[in-house]
């Protein structure tokens, strides 16, 4: 196999966030369920169409194509959970990239529920506790990360998760929590967070009264702000607590807060809401709240995101409050966390989910800190006939205790890990690599000559969660992997070994990046020369050159982005703010090196521009294609991300380029290419569908014309 497969296999660079997508959104046909509807911005109900006007009839040149699950069988990331009362080793999770999973042995295996149909990232699930052959399913998920997935709206099985109907809210996006009716499974509210990178009207709270078939926007703010908690009071199903959230995202910023955010009180089903304020209740600015109602009805906590934030409680069912923790471990990221969770039984008992799962026995004056197995934990579902039986969800997968927390399921036979990147090196059987988020990069056998492949056959890298990985295509015992903060690793597999090689040697980590040095986004590329695999690319706001393996770094580039300071300020805010170098912008995010000329570098960068070199690097031309969308001039600018760009391997002047807007909310495909080096460019998206955004485009090495491009909806081929 020679290193131009191993270019090929970039065309799997998405995360395996979209890698579910990729064989369910494109193939599979939507059950219709009679009646099914979505919602409009003044709540009247309009039929669902769009998905059905999306091409789901296969090319029958394909048909003998399948997707083979290598591995690792390691869980990633989720947040929704649920267990059916009544049957103890019986659950759901729901990951936010791998669809809905299923037990019936306690967690021993886990069953993909969900493989064959239109929806992979999953807000929230709730199975109706007076029928358990009834699970709602909210999709996308609402704990809004710079790399997530939207949803397509609400879905239900009447069959415990064997068939699916789609039952409205499409437009919704992001769905922070689902609540059912105790006594009535068609009596269902949905907490809609609405788009997270733009303003629309489907969000709020939404109630159905009739399985789905109809709703209802019975809470409502603005345009910009959503709903994101809703809870039932255990004792009396009329009375219900809502937390509305005013929260979005740009492609270089995370805002948490507003005017918009508060939490409300219904006592009458939902049809009205009153707004709690005053008699204790932290005033001024909010943001996320988390609520949650005890064994004893008059008793709720509230976990509150503001400057005089904390886990406050009310002893008299919201007329009055107090704060009875103030712990910063609980107030943390607070727009990534904000979870709590009151015990059924107990009224003492509650919980708080945050970086850990934490639990206090006295009212939430003091925390004791339960040892799940990852950290980063978002969900948790407590049986209300049996407290200490739980569900928990995490970073790492979904886990369950029976003995309140004191130990756990493994997390090992979930294989819904999600990936930034994958590549292959130039072994037989080839190996694969890829970094998972929130957890180590992985390099695993393709193939083995034993049964299936196992632990035995992946193992860490290097680098880090969020990083690109370079095997060396003639020696793959040596492989190249990055990290967020400018971290790049050499791994040497054969002596077990890791060789820090950063360009800076400085963690960039907690203040926003317009006076660094270098500007490294979270993912930053890591591309070996075809000729030389001494020689190694890096992209910071300029391209960076090692020849030695990284023992010496030269800046072969001038600054190739726009520099706009507007777009390099601290994230965060009004109250939290949050550099974790997630949002770090006007960065170099693809490198391509012609495999046709020495000498011809491409850069692209995630504001928008496309540089090239002809001469390795001494003198750089804008070629950035003129029909890119305006990003405007506003409040928010619209910068194109130049996702990927693919040198062509026929034509020195050729390459091809992948924009992705979804962070500007505008998730049309957008492709390009040059055969002139970026004198001139035509669009190559051709037919892709409506919500194709493009990750990744790759040409064959060996068969001009063969393309493959990656989507946000699956993989497409011209």
């Amino acid at each position: 196999m020679n290193a131009s497969l191993r270019r090929l296999s970039l065309l799997f660079c998405i995360f395996i966030t979209f890698a579910c997508l990729a064989s369910a959104q494109k193939n599979s046909k939507k059950k219709p369920a009679p009646e099914a509807s979505s919602t409009s911005s003044d709540g009247a109900a309009n039929t669902s169409t769009s998905n059905a006007t999306k091409k789901d009839e296969e090319d029958p040149l394909f048909k003998g194509l399948t997707w083979r699950l290598v591995g690792p069988y390691r869980g990633g990331r989720a947040l929704a959970v649920t267990g059916v009362v009544g049957e103890s080793d019986t659950y759901y999770f729901g990951s936010v990239g791998g669809g809905v999973w299923k037990t019936t042995d306690g967690g021993i295996s886990w069953t993909p529920m969900s493989d064959k149909e239109k929806f992979s990232s999953i807000g929230a699930i709730a199975v109706a506790q007076s029928d358990p052959n009834v699970v709602y399913v909210g999709t996308g998920e609402a704990c809004i990360r710079n790399n997530i997935l939207q949803g397509n709206g609400m879905f239900k099985s009447t069959d415990a998760g064997k068939t699916w109907h789609f039952i409205g809210l499409e437009d919704t996006r992001h769905i922070g929590r689902l609540a059912v009716d105790p006594k009535n499974p068609d009596i269902v509210f949905v907490a809609a967070l609405g788009h997270a990178y733009g303003r629309n009207a489907d969000r709020g709270v939404f109630r159905s009264t009739d399985g789905g078939k109809t709703w209802q926007k019975v809470l409502y703010k603005d345009d910009q702000t959503g709903a994101i908690d809703i809870v039932f009071d255990p004792s009396n199903s009329s009375i219900l607590y809502a937390a509305l959230w005013q929260a979005y995202r740009t492609p270089y910023s995370m805002v948490s807060g507003g005017p918009g955010s508060g939490l409300y009180r219904s006592v009458d089903g939902g049809s009205t809401w009153t707004q709690i304020k005053g008699n204790g209740f932290p005033s001024g600015v909010l943001g996320r709240i988390g609520v949650a109602v005890s064994a004893e009805p008059n008793r709720v906590y509230a976990l509150i995101e503001a400057d005089k934030g904390g886990l406050y409680r009310s002893d008299d069912g919201g007329e009055h409050w107090r704060v009875v923790n103030e712990d910063r471990r609980f107030r943390q990221r607070a727009w990534y966390y904000t979870h709590v969770f009151a015990d059924p039984k107990n009224s003492d008992v509650v919980y708080i989910l945050n970086t850990g799962t934490y639990r206090s026995i006295d009212g939430g004056r003091t925390f004791t800190q339960l040892s799940t197995p990852h950290g980063d934990n978002h969900g948790l579902w407590i049986d209300p006939t049996n407290p200490k039986r739980l569900i928990n969800s995490n970073d790492g997968g979904a886990d369950i205790s029976t003995d309140g927390g004191l130990h756990w399921t493994s997390q090992d036979n979930q294989p819904t890990a999600q990936f930034y990147h994958v590549i292959v090196d130039n072994q037989f059987p080839y190996h694969i690599y890829g970094s998972q988020q929130d957890n180590t990069s992985v390099g695993i056998a393709s193939a083995t000559n034993h049964f299936g492949i196992d632990r035995t056959d992946w193992n860490p890298v290097g680098g880090g969660e969020s990083g690109w990985i370079a095997p060396n295509p003639r020696d793959p015992n040596f492989v190249y992997a990055g990290s967020y903060g400018g971290s790049i690793t050499e791994f040497n597999k054969d002596l077990g070994t890791e060789r820090e090689m950063n360009p800076w040697p400085i963690n960039p980590m907690g203040h926003g990046d317009a006076d660094l040095k270098y500007r490294f986004q979270w993912t930053a590329p890591i591309v070996i020369s075809p000729r030389d695999p001494n020689t190694i690319y890096y992209g910071a706001q300029l391209v960076l050159k090692t020849s030695d393996r990284g023992y010496h770094w030269t800046e072969i580039s001038p600054d190739l982005t726009r520099n706009d300071k507007r777009t390099e300020q601290s994230s965060g805010g009004p109250i939290t703010q949050d550099n974790t170098a997630a949002e770090y912008y006007a960065t170099v995010f693809t490198i391509a090196e012609s495999p046709v000329q020495a000498g011809t570098i491409w850069a692209g960068s995630d504001d928008g521009l496309v540089h090239v070199t002809t001469d390795g690097g001494k003198s750089w031309s804008n070629v950035t294609p003129k029909d890119l969308p305006d990003p405007g001039n506003g409040s928010i600018l619209h910068y194109s991300r130049i996702s990927l760009i693919e040198a062509g391997h026929f034509g020195a002047g050729t390459a091809y380029v992948s924009v992705d807007r979804h962070e500007s909310d505008d998730w049309a495909p957008y492709a390009f290419k040059t055969s002139d080096f970026g004198k001139s460019w035509k669009r190559v998206n051709g037919d892709l569908p409506a919500g194709a955004t493009v990750r990744a485009l790759r040409e064959d090495p060996k068969r001009e014309g063969l393309l493959y491009a990656a989507t946000e909806i699956g993989v497409y081929v011209s």
